[in-house]
């Protein structure tokens, strides 16, 4: 399966500068394959070596001379490692010896031809170690996700439509050409009402790809919750594991409103529940909406920490823990409109992921107001230049959005985006609000399977 990462890559790899880079995400996401693959076709040759599996490795790295630990490094891993950009070095499951990160900054400084990539599943862990000192400056970051609703279409061999969507313009959103996106729009709906139970884990999209069984697939979402579950056992000695399986399945029945701790379990204090969902965030299993006051640019100014809603990692792992299929679907229904829209705002927000650049760590915000017979919320919000743009999810055809009226309307902004199911548009709009203010904007509409053309077609033209 082709990774849109792969661009990002080829982009490192071709810099002047180029300093050791560190992939981080979470597990069974892809993160080794990608490395590999790529790696074989780019450089011809990759020497992987795996921290986890062979603890000699971490011993080779006990000085801070690049030259001589590159030879203790041919050595274990029997192969010759020439340090002329030849062959690509894949240092795997690093996080099970952080200090062999601090070490990069020497190959940055003295063998800076040597490709080095490290990868790892629980980084984030060592990363918030005390004693660890990250080599700042000596090496970059990239963040890999599951798999996007493009790159699971282009899985599915229809690479044409995916295509397609990458090319979709404002100017395609006037009323007199929108019919002409007809035909896409009714086969990427298709497709996308597939993501939604499949979701983007590399093992179920490839074993869907295969066997076109939902059934197949559900036995894998089954085995990576219980890989992920597995992992919960590393955490015991923070938080016990029977404590971070109850949030996990929380989350999901949670989704879609305001995390809160008195429904993981009536009987336990907030405190170790707290650090649960800090753990299982740290581990990328689930993901934190934080609540931001929306006024500008950045959004992390002003979040409020005790406020937040979660995601789960994926949106495929989220349809197996709701026991969610084509079967338990109403026939005269939509699955987005299934566990009262939840999916619908979980792909959005796991989308949404996918559209800030390779080294950011994204994030995401939601907007919500807590007054006396005027509350209102907005879905998501995210920045594009120096503009708040706030995103309303609509798991159908229709709905109402007086919580956007009363934000456009306060904030004075010209454009909105609102996510659903009908075909894309770009409407002016005049509301006024319960407390009779007035709100003219730009409402972009678009189906939620172009959630990743979001950035592009909020640019500014050149």
């Amino acid at each position: 399966m082709k990774r849109t990462r792969e661009i990002d890559l080829e982009r490192w790899a071709s810099r002047q500068d180029r300093k050791p880079l560190i992939l981080r995400g979470a597990r069974q996401v892809g993160k080794s394959h990608l490395v590999r693959t790529w790696g074989a076709r780019q450089f011809g040759r990759v020497v992987e070596l795996n921290l986890e599996r062979d603890p000699a490795i971490a011993a080779c790295f006990r000085d801070n001379d690049p030259q001589a630990i590159l030879k203790r490094l041919e050595i274990v891993a029997r192969a010759s490692v020439p340090s002329d950009g030849s062959v690509l070095l894949f240092l795997d499951e690093i996080q099970a010896e952080p200090a062999v990160l601090a070490k990069l900054r020497w190959f940055a400084e003295e063998l800076p031809r040597l490709p080095i990539i490290a990868a790892g599943s629980l980084l984030d862990f060592a990363l918030r170690e005390p004693a660890f000192s990250m080599p700042v400056g000596r090496v970059t970051f990239m963040h890999l996700e599951p798999l996007g609703f493009r790159e699971f279409v282009s899985a599915m061999g229809e690479q044409p439509l995916a295509d397609q969507l990458a090319t979709v313009g404002l100017e395609d959103l006037r009323s007199d050409r929108v019919a002409g996106l007809s035909t896409l729009h009714d086969r990427a709906l298709d497709l996308f009402r597939q993501y939604l139970l499949v979701g983007g884990m590399p093992a179920a999209v490839a074993n869907y790809r295969e066997s076109h069984s939902l059934l197949r697939t559900s036995e894998i979402h089954s085995d990576l919750l219980a890989a992920l579950r597995s992992d919960f056992a590393k955490y015991a000695a923070r938080v016990h594991h029977g404590r971070l399986n109850s949030v996990l399945s929380s989350v999901a029945q949670q989704l879609g409103g305001k995390f809160r701790y008195v429904q993981v379990d009536r009987s336990e204090r907030s405190q170790p529940i707290a650090q649960a969902v800090e753990l299982l965030s740290l581990a990328r299993v689930c993901h934190r909406v934080r609540a931001t006051p929306a006024v500008a640019v950045p959004l992390a100014a002003g979040v409020d920490e005790k406020r937040f809603k979660l995601i789960l990692l994926d949106v495929g792992l989220l349809s197996a823990l709701l026991g969610l299929s084509f079967k338990s679907i109403d026939p005269s229904g939509d699955i987005m409109l299934a566990h009262r829209g939840a999916l619908a705002e979980q792909v959005v927000g796991q989308l949404l992921r996918l559209c800030r650049p390779a080294h950011e760590e994204p994030a995401l915000y939601y907007w919500h107001r807590e007054s006396r017979g005027s509350e209102a919320e907005i879905d998501y919000v995210a920045a594009s230049e120096t503009r708040v743009i706030p995103i309303e999810v609509k798991a159908g055809v229709t709905g109402t959005l007086k919580s956007l009226h009363l934000y456009m309307a306060e904030r004075g902004a010209d454009m909105a985006v609102r996510f659903n199911a009908d075909l894309p548009s770009l409407v002016p709009v005049a509301a006024a609000t319960r407390t009779g203010a007035s709100a003219q904007y730009r409402l972009l509409s678009l189906p939620m399977y172009m959630v990743e053309e979001l950035t592009r077609l909020l640019e500014p033209r050149s």
